[in-house]
């Protein structure tokens, strides 16, 4: 499979520059690899966080408590204290 690339050029803080090419000399990765999952990273955190707005908007509340309903009135496991 043969993905098309674009190139892009942007302006960032040195600050940042030089982190982005000290960790990406440590990780043995180009600077371009860096960023692009950086980037690819940043997306799906976003689009998770989208998806999961709108799971929520179809919620019931009514729902919720019938599965809440469910859960035994124990205390917690001593693995999870």
């Amino acid at each position: 499979m043969y993905y098309y690339m674009s190139t892009l050029s942007i302006r960032i803080p040195d600050s940042i520059h030089g982190k982005v090419k000290e960790i990406s000399k440590t990780d043995n990765i180009s600077i371009n690899q860096f960023i692009a999952s950086a980037v690819g990273e940043k997306i799906a955190a976003l689009e998770t966080e989208n998806y999961l707005h709108e799971r929520a908007k179809r919620a019931s509340e009514q729902k919720v408590k019938k599965i809440l309903l469910k859960i035994p009135d124990a205390p917690p496991d001593i693995r999870d204290r």
